[in-house]
């Protein structure tokens, strides 16, 4: 079996490659060629653990996530969440790798904004603004610059933001401005990531653009609400899984709760669109919404391309059972 490192997964896969990954893993969830149970929690004296399993049809492998999240780890200088990705031979069960979870998830959460991106915002579209500045922003980054010609990037957050601008004005090309409030961050941009975990929206209709892509991937919970309805109710609305979404987005069910929109009123799933079974952007005009809560299926495709990459490269450390 091999041990990958967080270093490991990010030499065997850049975020194109994740890109694509995860489009085949949509793709396979939206057409019912694969298997995602769903999620199981237990509590704990700490927090709570999570276990994610899911297997695309005929794929080699079998991957399932754990994850572990126990508020009080910051006061033992602890980050608030752990997690490890393992892949086993879908055929005999055999364990193959054991990863870091917290790159993985870093990488398909992106990757997923990354193809929302390139499925539905304007071919030309070039600002960039980034509501938040944790780990989920910089891959968030990546992928948005990955699909589209991005020429200026805006950042606004309570905290971190100097931190991030800083980074990306290393790592990319485009004029990185650190901006003073959401609304001033947002006011003509023409791709929007909202990666926070506030449970109030900091992304409202009347600092929107016609023609604007939103990607909302921070808040995870019926209580959370980053989108405003007023955005929601306007959008053109994609999501990562249907089921998912409405059990757990509150940037939909509070909407839906006011009488706003109804379940209904999902366009359709993003991998529909990855296929051709549903189209994209019918306007230049028209404001894009792409809600994703994550799904097991996405692990799954990363590990595998993973696996792949570093049995051809190398990559891990090799352990016996």
């Amino acid at each position: 079996m091999k041990i990958l490192t967080a270093d490991d997964v990010r030499a065997a896969v850049d975020m194109r490659a994740a890109i694509d990954a995860v489009r085949a893993g949509f793709v396979a969830l939206s057409q019912g060629r694969a298997r995602v149970p769903l999620r199981s929690a237990l509590e704990t004296p700490g927090g709570v653990l999570l276990t994610m399993p899911a297997q695309l049809a005929d794929a080699p492998i079998s991957a399932v996530k754990v994850v572990s999240v126990c508020a009080g780890n910051p006061s033992l200088g602890l980050p608030t969440i752990h997690a490890v990705v393992l892949a086993t031979d879908a055929r005999t069960g055999q364990p193959l790798a054991l990863m870091d979870g917290q790159t993985v998830t870093a990488l398909r959460t992106g990757a997923a904004s990354g193809l929302a991106t390139d499925l539905l915002a304007l071919p030309e579209a070039s600002i960039l603004a980034v509501i938040g500045a944790g780990v989920q922003a910089r891959t968030q980054v990546a992928a948005v610059c990955a699909v589209r010609p991005i020429a200026e990037i805006r950042v606004f957050s309570l905290s971190g933001a100097e931190a991030l601008a800083d980074e990306l004005r290393e790592r990319y090309a485009a004029r990185v401005v650190v901006a003073g409030s959401a609304p001033e961050a947002l006011q003509g941009a023409h791709v929007v990531v909202a990666a926070t975990n506030s449970k109030t929206p900091v992304v409202h209709r009347a600092d929107l653009s016609p023609g604007v892509h939103v990607n909302g991937i921070g808040s995870f919970a019926p209580d959370m609400q980053e989108i405003a309805a007023d955005v929601v109710a306007e959008a053109t609305i994609v999501v990562d899984h249907r089921a998912s979404a409405w059990a757990e987005a509150g940037d939909l069910i509070i909407p839906r709760d006011q009488g706003l929109i109804a379940e209904d009123s999902v366009h359709a799933e993003i991998g529909e669109i990855a296929a051709g079974l549903k189209a994209g952007r019918t306007s230049p005009q028209e404001i894009t919404f792409f809600k994703s809560v994550g799904n097991a299926v996405q692990d799954a495709a990363l590990a595998q391309r993973i696996i792949a990459a570093a049995e051809e490269r190398g990559l891990g450390t090799d352990v016996a059972l």
